[in-house]
């Protein structure tokens, strides 16, 4: 139930970023719907939103081990190119299925990826989402 509730967390996340990055139309950071459905917005930031943490899960955590150098010299600021990088990949995944995220340039996801973590670990936070569950 967690995970559905991280996932849900993460696409409110993702729209709220596109309306404070990206603004009315398709500029900076922006979600493509599926087609002209009333409910394709909804499923396309779903689906962008599951993208990404699979993303996150497999490659994110995968460039965060081998560039462990690189946060210790610039004291964790390199993770902010590793998100926009990553925003970058899902940006490129999603254009390939020919709907979702884009993104005008690599300094706009790494923009995308600050305000989207701000905005998921506040809600989390008061969600409780990150919590581990007590044991006994």
């Amino acid at each position: 139930m967690r995970s559905i509730m991280r996932v849900l967390v993460s696409t409110f996340a993702l729209w709220l970023t596109t309306l404070i990055v990206g603004g009315s139309g398709p500029r900076g950071f922006w979600v493509e719907p599926i087609n002209d459905d009333p409910y394709s917005p909804l499923i396309t930031m779903l689906l962008v939103a599951l993208v990404f943490g699979l993303v996150n899960g497999t490659l994110g955590k995968i460039v965060r081990i081998v560039s462990i150098p690189l946060y210790i010299l610039t004291l964790g600021l390199f993770g902010l190119i590793v998100n926009g990088i990553l925003i970058s990949v899902i940006a490129w995944l999603s254009g390939l299925a020919g709907f979702g995220l884009h993104v005008d340039g690599f300094w706009w996801g790494v923009l995308g990826a600050i305000v989207m973590s701000v905005l998921a670990s506040i809600m989390n936070g008061l969600l409780g989402t990150n919590r581990k569950k007590k044991r006994g």
